[in-house]
């Protein structure tokens, strides 16, 4: 029962003050919170006592979630809010005082003796590493119903992301156990950050499959919550159009990862164990696991705190810029400026010409793709400070030009990549260059936006991601030696992309490309009709002419040799309309299929050596 104080307390809200008798004394505490921080209008339409009481109760528990999930809670929220509202509402430019410069990073070459190096390093260090894949969403985007990591990479197989994912860390932990000189066996961690709308799903697609292969006891997921959502520029909570006994929340961003491993007790764990860094990643870019181990390796010869991946990018082309930033009073950091602010900054700060190409014919500032690799101990030591919490920014859309009120409700957000804003300037903070061809196809379209695109700009679609698999793959190969023919251009859902060979490979056939280098020798090509698939460990490719259909699956302790002239009738590709039904969604969104008129298929289930030849 509350006591007279707090009924004095209350009497600015009397609607809640007559409704005291139900509430704990933690509910109290948080009713105190609201009204200390300009929230009594949640409160306006409440009935007397005894009167929807388990509602007002739900809504109380509701706000002790919202509370125990933000860093310094709702009172924290609510008055960053009010400040970031405030300077969007005056227009106020983050970058206010501060001057751009290009950061200092490494440029690696696919193939090269350094590439090769930082491999190697890279694997090294693979088994003092824990990984984090942020999939907090949905494909809708995409023309897709499931969540993002169970779509198929490529159709050639048909593995999922999170499959390819799960089998690239076990590969790399695996390469990484043999060449470790205490010879000790050690499991990567893999974190999966989800939100209501994945996490179930996640977990469902996990079970079924037996974690791919991993342990259960490597994987953990951590589950984000929605912040609250706000009306108005006094950052009065907004509650559900649908239900006035709920706050309406929206999700808060993918920079929650930092907070949610802060408070998970991973870090602590992590170190105890002898692990030096953490890997983060988002949900379907195919090619990802091509550049981690040489971003790695550059991460632990540069001693980064901080190695953000990143590719060449165009001179004001759609994608961040990694910039460094020194403030007129000495502070710098070293981050991603999105596009459409770089350009401008330039401009007001000594480069009237913004930004342009140098001499390389790319920006000097590269494009970020949001993989990052952390250095473990300075990482928990920020965060020890910070209690994991990301500079955040508001984006409300505006009525009209007087910025008085909203279309519809906003919240505040973060992105984990902004992680480095509150570093010191002591912080070592870099990047790693990588081609596109190897590192970057993220698939977020939908057919009917990639079709829009301009030519020439990326389709980021299901058909471009799956197409750069088969690109980056074949290229690999050739660099190895091998005559892959080059690919012929088609139009797929309007899409005109570059069809090369289908070549796929299991991680463990080939994560770096020395090993690669090691599986191909004697004179091998294969036609752009063709089709590969390996999936075992130990399959070598030795003077083989493809043109068809070659599938082979085979155990680790099957050598199997590929050779002489295969030829058959192959794959077919067929188009698809993403707009017909009767074919199943993540196919349509590609806008082909294959059609499997003749192959040669081998598994091998036994142990011993074995030749495979048509």
């Amino acid at each position: 029962m509350a006591s007279t104080v707090d009924s004095d307390y209350f009497s600015s809200a009397p609607a809640l003050q007559s409704n005291l008798g139900i509430l704990s004394p933690d509910q109290i505490e948080l009713a105190k919170i609201l009204l200390d921080n300009g929230q009594s209008h949640l409160f306006l339409h409440w009935p007397e006592l005894g009167v929807c009481d388990k509602e007002k109760l739900s809504f109380f528990d509701q706000i002790a979630r919202l509370n125990s999930s933000y860093p310094g809670g709702l009172a924290a929220y609510i008055k960053t809010a009010k400040e970031l509202l405030a300077d969007s509402k005056a227009g106020k430019n983050p970058y206010d005082g501060f001057s751009p410069s290009v950061p200092s990073g490494e440029n690696l070459t696919f193939g090269d003796d350094n590439f090769i190096e930082m491999e190697k390093r890279g694997v090294a260090e693979a088994r003092k590493a824990a990984f984090v894949l942020v999939a907090g969403g949905l494909g809708e985007r995409l023309g897709y119903n499931g969540i993002k990591v169970a779509l198929p990479r490529e159709t050639t197989t048909g593995t999922c992301f999170l499959q390819h994912y799960i089998e690239s860390i076990l590969a790399l932990q695996e390469a990484s156990h043999k060449i470790a000189s205490d010879g000790s066996q050690r499991d990567i961690p893999f974190v999966i950050m989800t939100s209501d709308d994945t996490h179930s799903r996640t977990q469902e697609l996990l079970e079924l499959n037996f974690y791919f292969g991993m342990k259960s006891s490597q994987v953990h997921l951590l589950k984000q919550e929605k912040v609250a959502c706000l009306d108005d520029n006094d950052a009065r909570l907004a509650l559900d159009p649908h239900n006035k006994y709920m706050i309406q929340t929206k999700p808060h961003g993918h920079g929650d990862v930092h907070s949610l491993l802060y408070s998970s007790g991973l870090l602590d764990k992590w170190l105890d164990a002898g692990l030096k860094w953490v890997l983060f990643f988002q949900d379907t870019n195919g090619l990802l696991f091509n550049a981690i181990p040489a971003s790695l390796g550059v991460s632990a010869t540069k001693q980064y705190h901080v190695n953000s991946l990143a590719v060449p990018r165009k001179a004001k082309e759609a994608i961040g810029g990694i910039t460094k930033l020194t403030h007129a009073d000495g502070r710098s950091m070293v981050i991603n400026v999105e596009y459409n602010q770089l350009d401008p900054l330039l401009r007001a700060t000594g480069f009237p010409d913004g930004d342009v190409n140098c001499e390389t014919g790319y920006s000097p500032f590269p494009g970020n793709i949001n993989q990052l690799i952390m250095e473990l101990g300075p990482y928990k030591e920020e965060l020890q400070k910070t209690g994991g919490a990301i500079k955040e920014f508001v984006n409300p859309k505006y009525k009209d030009s007087t910025k008085t009120s909203f279309k519809s409700s906003t919240r505040l957000e973060c992105m984990m990549q902004d992680y480095p804003k509150t570093l010191p300037p002591t912080a070592r903070v870099g990047f790693t260059v990588m081609d596109i061809w190897l590192a970057y196809a993220p698939v977020k379209n939908n057919p009917e936006d990639a079709a829009k695109v301009p030519k020439g700009n990326p389709y980021h679609s299901a058909t471009s991601g799956e197409m750069a698999i088969y690109r980056a793959n074949s290229l690999i190969l050739q660099k190895a030696g091998v005559k892959v023919e080059e690919p012929v251009k088609q139009v797929l859902n309007g899409q005109e992309v570059e069809v090369w060979s289908r070549i796929t490979w299991k991680p463990k056939w080939g994560m770096i490309f020395s090993d690669i280098k090691t599986k191909v020798s004697g004179n091998c090509e294969v036609s752009q009709r063709s089709t590969m698939a390996i999936m075992g460990r130990n399959v070598f490719i030795e003077d083989l002419s493809l043109d068809g259909a070659l599938i082979v699956d085979s155990i680790d302790d099957a050598e199997v040799i590929l050779g002489g002239v295969i030829k058959n009738n192959g794959w077919t590709m067929e188009n698809v309309d993403y707009k017909d039904t009767s074919v199943p969604e993540e196919i349509r969104i590609r806008g082909f299929r294959f059609n499997k008129v003749e192959q040669l298929e081998k598994k091998f289930t036994q142990p011993g050596k074995y030749s495979v030849e048509d």
